[in-house]
């Protein structure tokens, strides 16, 4: 019998689980304080992306287990990286350390289920001897690659860059981030600087909410293995190169993907150029098990905005009112008056605040690329008595209007709000107008028309293509509410199909 196969009494192994922490390095690790009702695919998860796991060994009436790499560098570099990282389980820390164990032997009588586990989750891994980083013994499944793709689902807040390197670079080091919106999602390209932390970093955080309730991380890995970031701004950054352009005028032209409107000047930047960001910097308490909410402190918001860069010879208090009213019930509008490129707009609550301002920072409005960010008025004030005509003009309150798309409690509305897209949805049409009528409405206001479609089930809605996205804005703007009969009025918004 070898030393590490210690006698059975009832047809178990019986290992030794008060050894000492050994610095000896073995291919057999000892994992200590483990839930009571650990499974095996918990344990596992642990070690499978550091290479293929030979034996497991679980010991749950003492919460511990003892598990047996396929090489002894793969058992070294697990413990390297859990000894500045400390692994959880379900929020409970688990210790790992080297057994004095040379191999694991069972009988497999009592660890069939583990055994059966092991082979069912070993199966999707590959032995890797040539990774860039990892040597014999490393595991790597088909298809992984340092680089991840995340998509943010039931988006409440704006996620940006800063926050996405505060949580990913918790697994290791962050090299790159693209961020972009596809399929009206908000996506995520992320580059570890090596397969392993995506592995961990993966198999971690998918499932979690960034913050209570919301933002919730769907991640998979990229079939990119390296990301080429030309541009550091609010959509994209390479960590290594301090020297890149900020290149604010086209992104979008460099990864040939529509770049997030979302609103990153929201978020002043706090992080530095090394490797990873001290996570006293990170709201909340970040965690290492799928199970737990990573609880981030949603950001302070307001319900007010500020919109800058606007074009002053064209943007009316009306016209911010139609634009920002997809999104939200616009209360108040306020042109700046010795500053009129920038405008404060009150929505009713900061939920609609923060969606119209995912949607329409960015975004480009009669040739300017607007900006939209939180404001610090908690309101915005109305002119007082002694104001001059002008700027009382620059001013509306809209608080009473009955273009609100959202008054009602819920309205369908609610489940219809997308980013501006070139595709418009109209509706509210009256069965006495025609295509080419409504064509020629478009077409008369100067905008024009690439495609239209009635929709086949109901003849009172339908798609209309334009040119662009501006022109698609600029659209909804002039011809939202348009009256088409004596009581009908055009309704527009944003569509998420095309034609």
């Amino acid at each position: 019998m070898s030393s590490s196969h210690l006698s059975t009494v009832d047809g178990t192994d019986r290992l030794c689980v008060s050894e000492r922490a050994q610095c000896v390095p073995s291919r057999v690790l000892h994992l200590r304080q483990l839930p009571p009702d650990v499974s095996e695919q918990e344990v596992l998860s642990l070690a499978l992306p550091f290479g293929r796991v030979s034996q497991l060994i679980t010991l749950k009436t003492k919460n511990q287990a003892f598990l047996e790499m396929a090489s002894e560098e793969a058992a070294v570099t697990m413990v390297n990286y859990y000894t500045s990282a400390t692994p959880s389980i379900r929020s409970q820390p688990v210790y790992i350390q080297y057994s004095t164990h040379r191999e694991l032997k069972t009988d497999n009588m009592t660890n069939q289920r583990a055994q059966a586990t092991l082979q069912a989750m070993n199966a999707g891994a590959v032995h890797s001897g040539n990774m860039a980083s990892g040597g014999e013994g490393r595991g790597i499944a088909p298809g992984q690659s340092p680089v991840l793709r995340i998509i943010v689902e039931n988006l409440f807040y704006p996620v940006t860059l800063e926050v996405l390197q505060q949580i990913f670079s918790k697994f290791g080091s962050v090299l790159k981030i693209i961020t972009f919106t596809r399929n009206n999602q908000f996506q995520a390209l992320l580059q570890f600087s090596d397969t392993v932390h995506a592995q961990h970093a993966k198999a971690t955080l998918d499932g979690q909410n960034i913050y209570n309730g919301c933002c919730t991380l769907r991640i998979d890995f990229s079939k990119l293995s390296v990301l080429n970031v030309k541009y550091n701004n609010d959509k994209s950054r390479d960590f290594t190169r301090a020297d890149l352009p900020s290149g604010e005028l086209e992104p979008a032209a460099t990864f040939g993907v529509a770049l997030p409107p979302y609103g990153a000047a929201a978020f002043p930047p706090t992080f530095h150029q090394h490797t990873g960001l001290s996570m006293a910097a990170v709201p909340g308490s970040l965690v290492s098990h799928p199970r737990v909410s990573l609880q981030m402190a949603p950001p302070a918001v307001h319900s007010v905005l500020l919109v800058s860069n606007l074009n002053p010879e064209n943007v009316t208090p009306h016209c911010l009112f139609i634009l920002f009213g997809v999104y939200g019930d616009v209360q108040r509008v306020k042109i700046l008056f010795n500053k009129k490129e920038n405008a404060l707009v009150q929505m009713s609550d900061a939920t609609q605040a923060q969606l119209a301002m995912s949607h329409l920072n960015g975004q480009r409005l009669h040739g300017n690329v607007i900006r939209v960010t939180l404001s610090k008025h908690p309101v915005v004030q109305l002119p007082r008595g002694g104001a001059g005509q002008e700027e009382q003009a620059l001013t509306r309150d809209f608080s009473g209007s009955a273009l609100h798309r959202f008054k009602k409690p819920g309205s369908k509305n609610f489940n219809n709000i997308f980013p501006p897209s070139a595709t418009l949805h109209l509706s509210n049409i009256p069965s006495s107008v025609s295509e080419e009528a409504l064509k020629d409405l478009f077409s008369l206001n100067g905008f024009a028309v690439k495609a239209f479609k009635f929709f086949q089930k109901d003849r009172k809605m339908a798609l209309m293509q334009l040119a662009s996205v501006e022109e698609a804005i600029e659209a909804l703007i002039a011809l939202h509410d348009h009256q088409l009969d004596h009581n009908q009025h055009l309704r527009v918004s944003f569509s998420k199909s095309t034609i």
